[in-house]
This record gives structure tokens, C-alpha cells and sequence, in this order.
């Protein structure tokens, strides 16, 4: 049997204020065309198919149109919903789906209820597990502890093992956590990860399934042979910039897991962090190759260029962030401001303030000629009021 991996479709999401749907549902379309050419039997998205809670109508359409063209692969898709997702919406008229081969799985009452999919060899049971809050699902076990992630993962997998036991056969498990051994595949994007190792999953949690395809890390992550993330199928932070986007394509024989190989997906547009002075970074042909980028641009001006996004957009019409990172910072010493000007003249404050503010660089000539005329107006205004 042949599965494909995938997970954090986000669908709706934006990055850093441009639209991604129609980018992602072409990088899609190349996702269903390797479902066809691989002859995949089943594909799984685990968790955060949409980004929102609330989804568009027009996100709504990208996953109809894509769920549809998959189906019509033969291959059956198995879905769990996410952080990002509502899991009531998501999982509405969910009875209906399944009849047509696509099968959402968000309930917690449910964990221990597989999708069940026949190959040659017999039987292989793919058990969902959806993002899991324990302050919303420990009402309904009474029975469990139920405070972490990891507590909430560790139930579901106690349910999905004692289901297999009796069942037999191979097994999959799809879950979207955070699970640990993944720290060097975390980007800023993830949102919602509570810091000091409260929501982190033991790997080991996984543990009696021939495979857990994972999804929450937007970049690919393998934590063993059988436990791994397929990340996101776009970019979606330049913190994934030079990260590969594709999905796992995995194949079960008669006792359990074979193979596991990546897939690539093409990349709409690539992501280029630049780094150097305006100046440079207009002129140098260097950067000619990240003109059609998304482009982040860290400026090493001493001092903060004037219109400095307006000009870099000229050049990079996709320049979407840009950060000023000084490359000299002036020493200022222990002393502080007050003391630094004490006594100085009214002219000499003013450009202790510009050192001060500029890295070290005092006014210009121009700059010192105008500060003049300026001071010396107030002082005659000041003497004929």
C-alpha cells in the first residue's frame, strides 16, 4: 500500500500580507498529479488544513476542488484537524464525506474508530488523532488525567492500541502535535507552541505502529524511520527559506513499513534573505537572481535609510519585510545622555543627539549649516519677544 504524507495545508493563509490561495492550490494540483503517477492509495493531511477557525469562501473552494481532484486519483484521503482548524466545521457533514472516500477525522470520541483501507496483503487501519486541548475534551473522560499534550496524545494512543489489538493488521497513525526531537525543524510561524516543554510529546508515545505521520512543524522532520513530519507544502516564514516543500511517500508490504522517500514540490516562488546596504543591495548584480523573490532585506546602513522599502521594491517587487541591523553600533560608553551634554552648547547638543541616535554619526555640513540657521532663528525670536 502507498500513502502519501502530507500535512499544514493552511489554507487561507497569507504571507505577510499577499494571498497564497492561488499559489497554493497549484502546488496542489502537482501534489495530486504525484498521487496519480505514484499510484497512491491513500493521502493523509495531518492537521491545520485550513489556517483559520473561520474560513473563507474562497479557501473553502480551494479544498472542494482539491479534495475533488484527488478523489478522482481512486485515492482515498484521510484528514485530522488542527490548531488552526475549527474542528466543528471542519468536520461538518463529515457522515456524508466518507461515503465518497474522504474521511475527516476530528472527534476525540472516535480516536479508536480506524479508517480501514484492504490491499493484497489484508487490512491496514489508519487511526486519526485530531489537535487534541485537554482543557475541551477532559470533561468528557473523567476517568483521565488529562492536563498536557502529552497526557492527551498518550490517552489516544492507549484507545488506538487496544482497538489494534483486537483488530490486528498494520496501522498508521495520524496526529498533529509537537512532538519532541523536532526543535531544529520549529519555525516563527508556529503560533500557538506553550513554552517550557508543557505541550512537547514523547516520541515514544508513537511507539506499536508501523507509521505516525505527524503534522504542527512546517518544515519536514524525520524522528525516526516510522515517526516523521512532512512540514507545509508552501513557505509560509522566511525563517523556512532554503527548506525543501514536498510530502513523504510511504509503502507498507505484508508485515508493516517498507520504504519511506520524499516527494518534492515545486516552489512558487523562493524565498531570499538579503543582507547589506541599500546602496549594495540596489546595485550589486549579485542580487539579480532574487529579483522575482520573496525577498526579507536586512539593511547594515549606519544609518536607517530614508524610503527605504520603496526604493528596495523598485528592484524587488516582492520585498515583503525589511529590518535595519546596523553593521557598526557605537560605543556610548557608561556615561549617560545628560552627562554626555552637560555644558555643551545648544549646537553641540543637537549633534551629540544625532551620534547618539546614529550610530556614532554626528550632523553633515549641510546638516551642521541648517542646525545653525535653526538655533540662531529661536535665539532671535526668543530676544524680540
Amino acid at each position: 500500500m502507498r500513502i502519501l504524507h502530507t500535512s499544514d495545508w493552511h489554507i487561507g493563509r497569507s504571507f505577510h500580507g499577499h494571498p497564497t490561495l492561488d499559489a497554493l492550490e497549484g502546488v496542489l494540483g502537482e501534489l495530486t498529479r504525484i498521487v496519480r503517477e505514484q499510484s497512491v492509495d491513500v493521502v493523509i493531511v495531518a492537521g491545520d488544513i485550513f489556517d483559520s477557525a473561520t474560513p473563507s469562501a474562497d479557501a473553502y473552494g480551494v479544498l472542494t476542488r482539491v479534495l475533488t481532484e484527488l478523489r478522482d486519483t481512486g485515492a482515498v484521503i484521510v484528514a485530522t484537524s488542527g490548531n488552526h482548524d475549527s474542528a466543528a466545521r471542519l468536520g461538518f457533514q463529515s457522515e456524508f464525506a466518507r461515503l465518497a472516500g474522504i474521511h475527516v477525522l476530528t472527534r476525540d470520541e472516535t480516536l479508536d474508530v480506524p479508517v480501514t483501507v484492504d490491499d493484497d496483503h489484508g487490512p491496514v487501519h489508519i487511526y486519526g488523532i485530531p489537535y487534541l486541548e485537554p482543557a475541551l475534551i477532559r470533561h468528557r473522560h473523567p476517568g483521565e488525567i488529562l492536563r498536557t499534550q502529552a497526557d492527551a496524545v498518550r490517552f489516544a494512543m492507549r484507545r488506538i492500541r487496544a482497538d489494534l489489538a483486537e483488530r490486528g493488521g498494520r496501522s498508521v497513525v495520524v496526529s498533529h502535535c509537537f512532538a519532541q526531537g523536532v526543535a531544529d525543524a520549529a519555525s516563527d510561524d508556529l503560533r500557538d507552541i506553550t513554552s517550557g516543554g508543557i505541550d512537547l510529546v514523547p516520541m515514544s508515545v508513537f511507539d506499536g505502529v508501523d507509521y505516525a505521520a505527524l503534522g504542527h512543524i512546517h518544515g519536514r522532520a524525520r524522528l525516526s524511520d516510522s515517526v516523521r513530519y512532512s512540514g507545509a507544502p508552501l513557505h509560509y516564514s522566511f525563517s523556512e527559506a532554503g527548506k525543501p516543500r514536498g510530502a513523504w511517500l510511504v509503502e507498507l508490504d505484508a508485515t508493516g513499513l517498507a520504504s519511506v522517500d520524499w516527494v518534492d514540490l515545486p516552489i512558487p516562488r523562493r524565498l531570499s534573505i538579503l543582507t547589506g546596504t541599500l546602496d549594495d543591495l540596489l546595485t550589486d548584480d549579485a542580487y539579480t537572481d532574487a529579483e522575482d523573490d520573496w525577498v526579507s532585506a536586512v539593511l547594515t546602513d549606519t544609518v536607517r535609510p530614508l524610503d527605504a522599502m520603496r526604493k528596495l521594491q523598485r528592484r524587488f517587487p516582492h520585498c515583503a519585510t525589511m529590518v535595519h541591523e546596523p553593521s557598526v553600533v557605537a560605543d556610548h560608553g557608561t556615561r549617560t545622555y545628560a552627562q554626555r551634554v552637560q555644558g555643551k552648547s545648544d549646537i553641540d547638543v543637537i549633534d551629540e543627539f544625532l551620534a547618539y541616535v546614529r550610530n556614532g554619526e554626528g550632523a553633515s555640513a549641510a546638516e551642521s549649516e541648517i542646525i545653525r540657521d535653526a538655533v540662531a532663528e529661536v535665539r532671535s525670536a526668543e530676544t524680540s519677544a
